[in-house]
């Protein structure tokens, strides 16, 4: 099947050489190996993404608006097959789509230093100041609510009502520790009624390995960009909290070695800001700590969500694995939480 995929592209016969490539855990990934050059083939995973053709029309449009606006701008477009079909290519069920190889670049899996959290940081804040004209109505949804605390909290409830009656006891504890942190949605709700926070180009999935660098570690771009949407900054400011933060990840075990580091809280603040200070609304800044506790918390609740509804979405590479992801996500809630008097006063 990849040899016709790429057969549009222009490569035939034995011209290229294909290897997995990366560690994504939604798209199939490989690199594509040529004599001239070498390139990124994905397959989108149509059971995420129930409309593919919506991520193809959202990045042809942001493409056409960051090379009228933004030439200089470093952005890896989808390469255009011999027909051309500009964004995205299908093969029987199968969506594909080839991008050039960014050469002298590579991505990372961890965070390991506050500067990569700086640069990181930086290059999010910078995509979205630079479609800051842009009309985020144009855009598509490709996954409905994604970020939706609202719902995701309704559906918490539901699961508590309705789930496993085993599970919902064994994770007693941890249901009402949650519940003591419900103001977080009753913000999220008075966001939604601000006129003073703006609905943005946002990436939604601000992971370290979604951003390129270079040889002198300095940031280059962002990179898969499935889930642009319209959203609010705490939904990018946040996962990259949720994410940098803290030294192990969320499958870890020990709940005693979760920790938040100041360093690299600064370094999100310091790097985001560079890019969008003048952007943000007064109202949006007060709430950039928030950014943390909004995205923690509603990791921690669709973790214990899905363990209380049987597994139903995140893979459990073992029993009782999502009520450990949940515990996890909750004990660093609560460390995050700890630091907001002296955090706050850092953002001012």
């Amino acid at each position: 099947m990849l040899s016709s995929v790429l057969f549009e592209y222009g490569l035939s016969g034995n011209s290229f050489q294909v290897e997995a490539f990366g560690t994504g855990l939604i798209n199939n990934t490989w690199k594509v190996i040529t004599p001239e050059r070498d390139y990124i083939l994905q397959r989108i995973n149509s059971a995420v993404f129930k409309q593919p053709v919506d991520i193809a029309t959202n990045i042809s449009l942001i493409t056409k608006y960051l090379q009228q606006f933004h030439p200089d701008y470093k952005f890896v477009a989808p390469v255009v097959t011999k027909n051309g079909e500009e964004m995205m290519y299908r093969e029987g069920e199968g969506y594909f789509r080839l991008f050039p190889f960014v050469t002298l670049s590579h991505s990372k899996n961890v965070v390991k230093s506050p500067e990569q959290a700086y640069e990181a940081a930086k290059q999010f804040g910078r995509f979205t100041r630079l479609l800051g004209d842009f009309d985020v109505s144009r855009l598509r949804t490709t996954i409905p609510s994604f970020h939706d605390l609202t719902l995701r909290y309704q559906d918490f409830l539901n699961a508590q009502k309705n789930g496993n009656r085993e599970r919902i006891f064994e994770a007693e504890s941890l249901l009402k520790a949650l519940k003591k942190h419900t103001g977080i949605v009753i913000e999220f709700e008075n966001i939604k009624t601000n006129p003073e926070f703006k609905l943005r180009v946002t990436h939604h999935d601000t992971k370290i390995s979604n951003v390129l660098f270079n040889a002198e570690e300095k940031g280059l771009c962002v990179i898969d960009l499935d889930t642009v949407m319209a959203g609010y900054f705490i939904s990018d400011v946040g996962d990259m909290m949720r994410t940098y933060l803290c030294p192990v990840t969320e499958d870890e075990k020990d709940c005693s070695k979760i920790e938040v580091r100041a360093e690299f809280y600064k370094s999100i603040v310091q790097g985001y800001f560079d890019e969008m200070k003048e952007e943000l609304t007064p109202s949006e800044k007060k709430y950039f700590f928030y950014a943390g506790k909004f995205m923690i918390y509603m990791q921690a609740i669709r973790f214990l969500t899905d363990y209380l509804n049987n597994d139903k979405y995140y893979r459990a590479d073992y029993p009782g694995h999502n009520l450990v992801r949940a515990a996890n996500q909750t004990t660093l809630l609560d460390r995050f939480v700890e630091k907001e008097p002296f955090w706050k006063d850092f953002t001012r």
